[in-house]
């Protein structure tokens, strides 16, 4: 097989198909069909000369950590981050590239050298960052410990490490299909397909040697326009079962925060919530125009429509001053944040204009 230096213009204009393709299987939703998931697990475990495991369904992570842990874990000593069952995968010559996850080290021990360095980072760049983000279940990773903290936490420590996720393994099989179906890369054509049978048909995978525990996917995921975890009175990631996550822009909420649309959030809580990310992201969901109104924010100084206020109140990490701007014609407040050290409305406005005196500016009335 002769070395790829570089991709035509046309390669190059596959990249977000194959990357889009791969996203959507990354965050389906749909229900997993039963029937196919465990015919393609237990063909994958043939296939490494295992015998065929028991497979079992539960509706969440949590669900399957709650009731099947303990036993699980002591099946999965013999393999600790899914190599055993991936690292036969057989797929070669391949543009091989640095990642440091045990089971993707394991899977690209098999690939062959044949691109050249630089074209296999950018390629793999291209093709797996934007399919889904693997902060995304840290997130969603950090909700279990809470949720199972006083019962399993270690135990769901060691179990992450076990835990096959198939909508990051979708961020490998979008780079694989494209170096298979458009670069023809040599590849084992078994293998290739169970693999891309277990990312399509399957969710979250807890493998051990007799028993297979598969988790069924999410009913919804709901992104902001960043593609950060995102919703608004209601959750972010939702189970079958009730397992839940809250996020608002990538940030995630307690229940009681996260099922209360902003819109209704009380500016009260800032006085009482001690975690100082969570005060940011409250105060970004109320704004400062609420916020003004119901802590009774302290009159310093005006100039025409603006007003500078202060609230004393321990809501942030120093006292906050803000600029009001009442607009005449409907009496909706605007509200700005602005550095402590302002000593008057006009300084404030100046601050606000990059300098620029309010003088210089046509007041509408």
């Amino acid at each position: 097989m002769s070395l790829i230096k570089k991709l035509t213009p046309q390669q190059e204009a596959l990249i977000p198909v194959y990357r889009d393709k791969w996203r959507k299987i990354a965050l389906s939703t749909e229900r997993i069909d039963r029937e196919k998931a465990a015919k393609a697990v237990k063909a994958t475990y043939v296939l490494i000369g295992l015998e065929e495991p028991e497979v079992v369904f539960y509706d969440s992570p949590k669900a399957a950590l709650l009731t099947t842990l303990r036993q699980l874990l002591q099946e999965i000593s013999w393999s600790c981050d899914g190599s055993e069952l991936w690292g036969g995968l057989g797929i070669y010559e391949l543009p091989p590239a640095n990642i440091c996850h045990d089971l993707k080290d394991e899977l690209h021990n098999q690939i062959g050298k044949e691109v050249s360095s630089q074209l296999h980072f950018e390629l793999k760049k291209e093709l797996e960052n934007i399919v889904v983000s693997p902060d995304t279940y840290s997130q969603l990773w950090s909700e279990l410990y809470r949720q199972l903290e006083s019962q399993l936490q270690l135990e769901v420590e060691y179990a992450r490490s076990d835990c096959i996720q198939c909508e990051l393994l979708a961020c490998d099989a979008s780079y694989y299909d494209f170096c298979i179906s458009v670069l023809n890369c040599k590849h084992d054509k078994i293998v290739w397909k169970y693999f891309q049978s277990v990312v399509k048909e399957c969710g979250w995978i807890f493998a051990g040697k007799y028993t297979s525990i598969l988790c069924d996917r999410p009913l919804h995921l709901r992104f902001d326009n960043q593609n950060r975890l995102h919703s608004e009175g209601e959750p972010a990631i939702e189970y079958a079962d009730g397992f839940s996550l809250y996020s608002y822009h990538g940030v995630t909420l307690p229940e009681k925060y996260g099922k209360v649309h902003p819109q209704q959030w009380q500016a009260q809580w800032l006085l009482t919530e001690d975690n100082a990310e969570l005060r940011r992201v409250l105060i970004q969901g109320i704004g400062y125009a609420r916020i003004c109104q119901e802590l009774q924010a302290i009159e310093l100084d005006t100039w025409a429509e603006y007003t500078l206020l202060k609230i004393d109140a321990d809501i942030d990490e120093e006292s906050i001053y803000l600029l009001k701007m009442t607009c005449p014609s409907t009496g909706f407040i605007h509200a700005l944040r602005v550095p402590p050290e302002m000593k008057s409305a006009h300084e404030a406005i100046c601050w606000v204009n990059w300098g620029i005196p309010p003088e210089q500016f046509a007041i509408q009335t």
